[in-house]
């Protein structure tokens, strides 16, 4: 089975949930170090525009299938409502790069900070939220949340598709 497809079919089912939102962590890195190196203006918009697919399609299944399920739990509250906070601080610069009135510099300024935002909350989520929530959820609930956060992801991700 394939990782990185958008078929839904095909999907890795066998990933726990970790394993499965670091492959898509992986993806957004490497969106991120183009977006980055790039310096011509229509490619960029063109990795935006790739990048903000794969965050919105990543960020609608995590926050149903990790972020909830740690959030039933005192434990993962504020775990979890930091990390929504920061979904909503990338929604927020995502939609000021969409706004077709700003100048180049501010669309540049801004795809910066999101650049960087993306890569904090990477770490962050792999280095603290991740541990936290694996004494939360036990392992045979992590299994069973990667395939229902796979399946989410690569559905979400075809159905937005044309979106961009």
């Amino acid at each position: 089975m394939s990782n990185n497809n958008n078929n839904a079919n095909e999907v890795d089912l066998t990933q726990d949930i970790f394993a499965a939102l670091i492959d898509n962590h992986e993806i957004q890195r490497a969106l991120c170090d183009k977006l980055e190196s790039t310096k011509d203006e229509a490619q960029r918009k063109a990795i935006y525009e790739e990048l903000k697919l794969e965050l919105h399609s990543h960020a609608a299944a995590e926050e149903r299938h990790l972020y909830v399920p740690v959030m039933q739990h005192d434990d993962g509250l504020d775990l979890s409502r930091h990390a929504i906070t920061e979904h909503h601080e990338m929604d927020e610069m995502m939609e000021t790069l969409d706004d077709g009135r700003i100048g180049q510099e501010k669309w540049d300024s801004t795809c910066a900070d999101l650049i960087h935002k993306v890569r904090h909350h990477l770490k962050e989520e792999e280095n603290k939220f991740f541990k936290e929530a694996k004494k939360i959820l036990d392992s045979d609930l992590q299994q069973r949340l990667g395939s229902l956060y796979q399946v989410e992801y690569a559905e979400f991700k075809q159905t937005h598709a044309d979106d961009a």
